[in-house]
């Protein structure tokens, strides 16, 4: 049993009943009620960062109640743009039906809970978004800690805080006190239907957080945070329950569903993925000779990383006839394979696993070709470069629309209305792929067959790594291997320290490490598995839009996995018959290595790999960290950068130190 005395105390102080603070503020605009920012847990370490907001349809709301007797005294009309202090007046019986056909109520409104943490890094608490009260949503909006932060202890010393797995469990308790709060009846929405999502670092967490459902790894942490529903028992154990009315209900930390954008995640083998996929293109001008090497070491490890996963595919469940047999009914091994002198295109690369990969790769972009009617407010060229007239535009066919598109005979309109936003931000007509509107069941290669998004994020954002005051390991851009180590020995010495004190454990006897991998916690003990996770990754490194289509998601998955809800598809597009008012094509000519025949895409692996490497926008390859720092689970302390973390990294290291430490800061690879 949980210490009564300490389970009372939390759950009084997070009860927003009891909460003399707590005050609503009402959008006219968006007809919703945004709560205030509060704490989200009893003993906050950083309570800039470890609070929570949630906004409300205004549909579910009959007023506020700032007397305490029940009754609504103040409405949205009443309150104008003024905060208001007391408790939400909640209507059960009202409905709203989202722009796609789902019908919600406050009972079983889906609640939406945001990841912040971009680039693993720190989030200030902020007020919820207004966005989705239109469709019916819940919105959870919460803070986090992350790298960079510190704190100071009873002493008045300066400590580092923020390491894994700070984010993911201040994302954790804010899920568990929103879903205390309506278990109380103080917060409309189902505790049952929560769907995380995010991009980039925050669609790392966003997976994270459904993939490691309410996993007692996490629990230590979310207990010294003082989490509602999660407390020790007399035993050593956990207890789970929170006091409703007198009677214990279970209260979970996890997710429904997830929606991760670019989600950065697993980086437990992000090293040698990303390494590889730049090694894929043959062409590829390595900045140094140290880097080129090491691309190649970590080529090899990641072949023997995947064939040791012993990982299949039903050709079935994706759609493709990966051994050309003509049917779809078998079963496929997927491996890497390696011959150079048959395969010098893709520096001897090949096997079912990178088939897989193109296979996908092809559909995704012949689905983004094939629903070209869905664009908006673009504006269509002519080989010439001049723009063609509403009457041309209004009879564009779709096999039209698709050589314009491949040919770059395009502007994105200002509101990027299409198929999808596959600009990434770059403006070149192709930086990201797909959208979010994947068809239902149909997921990308990455999560399909265990490789959960190795595709980076974040974008042209500027981000701090490593700590305040220190650098990174490598100089991103520059014929420099390390800014940190003056020699190879230094910094190989510095990963084995690093490392050793990792697998080490924390307090809590756990690897940092390990608790960030995702793949370490589907189907496993103790996890309970979401329902559903999409992830949605681009054709170059670089974020995507992270909500252009959030909306659809929600209300497809809940139609399919729901008994009883409408089953949503897409409307059928408007055809454009406006063209734009862009004065010149902007889009990026794809015709040097994509065909299109009969309206059917192809192209080769190479050619994928080298679109990639020019596209990317995030210098490769990294080691240890993706870029140079930007996204890592253990973080800097007061005398030391972002530590090391990667064994697979230290041993190419030490196995081949001979080839390496000659390369190691000697300049450009030529």
């Amino acid at each position: 049993m949980a210490d009564a005395e300490e389970k009372a105390y939390i759950e009084e102080t997070l009860n927003l009943s009891n909460n003399t603070e707590l005050s609503w503020t009402y959008s006219a605009d968006a007809d919703a009620w945004v709560m205030s920012i509060v704490s989200a847990v009893a003993y906050p370490e950083l309570p800039d960062q470890q609070g929570v907001s949630v906004c409300v349809p205004g549909a579910y709301v009959t007023g506020i109640d700032t007397d305490g007797d029940g009754d609504a005294d103040v409405t949205g009309v009443s309150a104008g743009e003024e905060a208001v202090s007391g408790s939400l007046v909640i209507d059960y019986e009202a409905e709203i039906t989202s722009t796609n056909g789902q019908t919600y109520t406050a009972a079983t409104a889906p609640v939406i809970l945001n990841t912040g943490a971009a680039g693993y890094g720190s989030q200030n608490n902020s007020l919820a978004s207004a966005t989705y009260a239109a469709d019916g949503y819940i919105h959870v909006s919460c803070g986090n800690r992350g790298k960079q932060d510190t704190a100071t202890d009873e002493d008045g010393n300066t400590y580092y805080t923020g390491d894994a797995p700070s984010c993911l469990v201040d994302q954790k308790n804010a899920a568990r006190f929103v879903k205390y709060n309506i278990l109380l009846g103080n917060l409309p929405g189902s505790v049952d239907y929560m769907v995380s999502t995010g991009g980039s670092g925050g669609g790392a967490h966003a997976v994270m957080f459904a993939a490691t459902s309410n996993n007692p790894d996490f629990y230590d942490y979310e207990i010294d945070a003082g989490a509602v529903g999660v407390y020790y028992t007399e035993d050593g154990g956990y207890s789970t329950a929170v006091t409703i009315d007198g009677t214990e209900v279970e209260i979970s930390d996890g997710a429904w569903g997830c929606v991760g954008y670019s989600a950065i995640t697993s980086l437990a083998e992000s090293d040698m993925t990303l390494a590889f996929e730049y090694y894929l293109d043959a062409d590829y001008d390595f900045s140094t000779e140290f880097q080129a090497q090491l691309a190649e070491y970590l080529s090899q490890a990641y072949m023997e990383y995947i064939n040791e996963q012993d990982l299949s595919v039903c050709e079935a469940d994706v759609g493709f006839d990966l051994n050309g047999d003509g049917d779809l009914e078998d079963t496929i091994a997927l491996t890497i394979e390696y011959d150079p002198e048959a395969y010098p295109e893709t520096n001897g690369y090949y096997g079912t696993y990178l088939e897989l990969y193109l296979a996908e790769f092809t559909q995704n972009l012949q689905w983004y070709v094939d629903n070209l009617d869905y664009a908006e407010g673009w504006t269509w060229f002519d080989g010439d470069g001049n723009a063609l007239s509403d009457e041309e535009v209004a009879t564009m066919t779709s096999e039209d629309k698709a050589e314009a598109f491949l040919e770059g005979r395009y502007a994105k309109g200002a509101s990027s209305n299409g198929p999808g936003d596959m600009l990434g931000g770059r403006g070149d007509g192709m930086g990201d792929l797909p959208d979010g509107n994947l068809p239902d069941g149909e997921l990308p290669a990455d999560m399909e067959h265990g490789q959960m998004g190795r595709n980076t994020g974040d974008g042209n954002r500027e981000m701090i790594v490593g700590t305040p005051d220190a650098s990174t390991t490598q100089a991103a851009g520059s014929a420099v291997d390390s800014n940190n180590y003056a020699t190879y020995e230094e910094m190989v010495a510095a990963y084995r320290a690093d490392i050793e004190s990792i697998q080490a454990g924390d307090e809590y006897g756990n690897n940092l490490a390990e608790l960030y991998d995702p793949l370490n916690y589907i189907n496993a003990e103790g996890t309970e598995n979401p329902t559903w996770v999409k992830i949605l990754c681009g054709a170059a490194e670089g974020d995507i839009s992270m909500f252009n289509s959030l909306n659809l998601h929600v209300d497809q998955m809940y139609g399919a996995y729901v008994e009883g809800t409408a089953v949503i598809s897409k409307a059928a597009a408007q055809p454009q018959t406006t063209n734009g008012t862009a004065t010149e094509a902007t889009g990026t000519d794809l015709t040097s290595w994509v065909s299109l025949t009969d309206g059917q895409i192809s192209f080769s692996l190479a050619d994928t790999a080298a679109y990639r490497t020019a596209g990317a926008s995030k210098a490769m390859p990294a080691f240890d960290v993706i870029d140079y720092g930007q996204e890592d689970y253990v973080f800097g302390t007061a005398e030391q950068d972002a530590r090391h973390w990667d064994p697979i990294l230290l041993d190419i290291f030490e196995t081949h130190s001979d080839v390496l430490a000659p390369l190691f800061n000697s300049g450009n690879a030529g």
